[in-house]
């Protein structure tokens, strides 16, 4: 019979050319379609909950995929994570309702950028963070975020080629977190994100850290819908999806 599974999949976006399938180069979608032909002798599309671009890393990505099969989730999940590479980790495969849809259904996601300010870089965990040495305002920093929330138009934010119908979003929260030893987390929760928003957002906000524009000039961008009125975009390698919600399945 024909089922839908719903899997939760961790990966380190630094080998990979993002999510979306591609010809010649090495993805995420790919490698796990790969591994789901191996196990079920079935070429299927797997539908993420949304593109990551190449570098970009997850803890939390969902996706789902259609399939003819007599094997229980348990046993994919097994099978899956035994043909993946070891910088890719199914977490969770469960079977749902025949209309789950990983992209349309998503109610929110949550990423998180990580920073690193201090003089000295780090030796381990240099590629899963973005260094500023010198030191940023924080509560500058966090004044600004603050005027993320609610609903706007991200045009501002918008990478070029950002696949959508509309550039308005609803930011649910949006924090920055002191997590130590010059370690900074900045979180975002909405209910959905163009291209580069996130890296965009943060590269605008580290120019408020370094004085370089206010708060008050931060929000004037966001209302201008202007790219060039931005900074610029955050480097890849800092960026995590965090989690994907949805309503009871």
């Amino acid at each position: 019979m024909i089922k839908n599974f719903k899997i939760t999949i961790e990966y380190d976006g630094t080998g990979y050319h993002g999510w979306q399938r591609q010809k010649n180069d090495r993805t995420i979608q790919g490698e796990l379609e790969k591994a789901i032909l191996a196990i079920t002798a079935q070429k299927v599309s797997l539908t993420g909950s949304g593109r990551t671009d190449a570098g970009v890393h997850a803890y939390g990505q969902v996706a789902n995929f259609q399939c003819k099969t007599d094997l229980g989730a348990q046993e994919l999940l097994g099978g899956l994570n035994s043909l993946t590479a070891e910088d890719i980790v199914i977490h969770r495969c469960e079977a749902v309702a025949a209309a789950f849809h990983a992209r349309y259904d998503a109610k929110s996601k949550t990423y998180v950028y990580k920073l690193l300010n201090r003089p000295n870089p780090a030796a381990i965990g240099r590629h899963y963070v973005w260094h500023i040495r010198k030191k940023l305002d924080l509560a500058a920093m966090r004044t600004a975020g603050a005027h993320l929330i609610g609903r706007h138009d991200f045009k501002a934010f918008e990478g070029a080629g950002s696949p959508r119908s509309h550039t308005t979003r609803n930011v649910f929260k949006a924090n920055l977190v002191d997590e130590g030893n010059g370690y900074l987390a900045f979180e975002i929760e909405a209910d959905g994100f163009l291209r580069f928003m996130v890296r965009n957002i943060v590269g605008t906000l580290v120019k408020v850290g370094l004085g370089k524009i206010s708060p008050d000039e931060f929000k004037r961008i966001l209302e201008s819908r202007d790219r060039d009125q931005a900074g610029a975009t955050a480097p890849a390698q800092g960026l995590f999806l965090v989690e994907v919600t949805y309503e009871l399945i």
